[in-house]
């Protein structure tokens, strides 16, 4: 059995996002990505008539979790699914008080070396399933992808600005052997990288990160999912997102500025033509991010930013 021994994982952001939810008694709460469970205890914790539902597609994650909480059995329902199929999980009438995401990739996964996530697993096959049942891997999108694709993901979604020199040369390897570690990729991406710009962050961390968002779909519906969920939301709800990249804030913060504003109709006209409504209202005008004290406890979470809006 995986305990929580050996799924440590640190929950960024944590007392910052359940004090944006406000959590309350008897409140319903869906909890979108599982990891460790830490989210989810602090929930459960507070009181003893809080129901948390849960979701995560790391089957490792779930079961550390279950173990890890296992005194909160009767009030932890946990899916193994993708919180974006949330409309799909939840399509009865009830809704939550309070809805949580902590995105991106957990440090069990990265620091499982055997599950190709990380540019430091030299010897380890390319993997980067958060789900271990699914098919498409890191290898078939480094060995099988047309050149064209592979820039366009590394331009994309690593923000990778030797996207088409890294895609050619990759090409241009796997034509004598197929590149199956996380080690000959990153010595052909070594290779692509001027050395000035290898001085402030790994030359491999970019391609990498578009490699990993391509293989589990990361960014692909997330804001219908947003949608999805704002309208499951009570009157005076809070939905949470901490997200770990641009590309991923940049999806949240727009959604939330759509869902918090209203009529856009030009002020001159004498009624609203266009029929929107506001729907919630910003609890954060300005993404909340880690202090020095939580940082020093866990440097990964640098990069981490917090958003919150409130439904009307």
């Amino acid at each position: 059995m995986i305990t929580d021994k050996t799924f440590r994982h640190v929950s960024v952001l944590k007392e910052q996002a359940i004090e944006l939810l406000g959590v309350k008694e008897s409140g319903r709460y869906f909890d979108g990505t599982l990891g460790g469970g830490g989210h989810s205890e602090k929930i459960l914790s507070l009181f003893d008539s809080t129901v948390v539902y849960a979701t995560d597609l790391d089957e490792r994650a779930i079961a550390a979790s279950k173990e890890r909480l296992k005194k909160y059995a009767d009030r932890l329902f946990i899916y193994h699914d993708n919180f974006k199929n949330f409309a799909k999980i939840f399509d009865n009438g009830e809704k939550f008080d309070g809805i949580l995401l902590d995105l991106g990739v957990s440090s069990p996964q990265l620091d499982d070396k055997k599950r190709g996530f990380s540019y430091l697993a030299a010897d380890e096959r390319l993997n980067m399933k958060m789900d271990e049942s699914q098919s498409l891997s890191a290898y078939e999108v480094v060995n099988f992808y047309e050149e064209s694709r592979l820039e366009k993901i590394f331009r994309e979604y690593g923000e990778e600005r030797f996207s088409r020199t890294i895609a050619k040369r990759i090409v241009e390897e796997r034509k004598a052997s197929p590149i199956e570690t996380c080690g000959r990729l990153v010595e052909i991406i070594d290779k692509c990288i001027p050395y000035k710009f290898k001085r402030d962050t790994h030359p491999a961390k970019k391609t990498f990160q578009a490699i990993r968002i391509e293989v589990n779909g990361e960014l692909d519906g997330l804001d219908k999912a947003l949608y999805d969920m704002a309208d499951k939301l009570k009157q005076g709800g809070t939905m949470a997102v901490i997200t770990f990249h641009s590309l991923e804030d940049r999806i949240v913060k727009n959604v939330f500025k759509d869902l918090c504003t209203g009529c856009v109709c030009d002020r001159r006209l004498p009624v609203c033509v266009c029929n929107r409504t506001q729907k919630c209202l910003p609890l954060t005008k300005k993404p909340i991010v880690c202090g020095e004290e939580e940082l020093k406890e866990n440097p990964r979470a640098k990069s981490a930013k917090l958003r919150a809006i409130k439904k009307i």
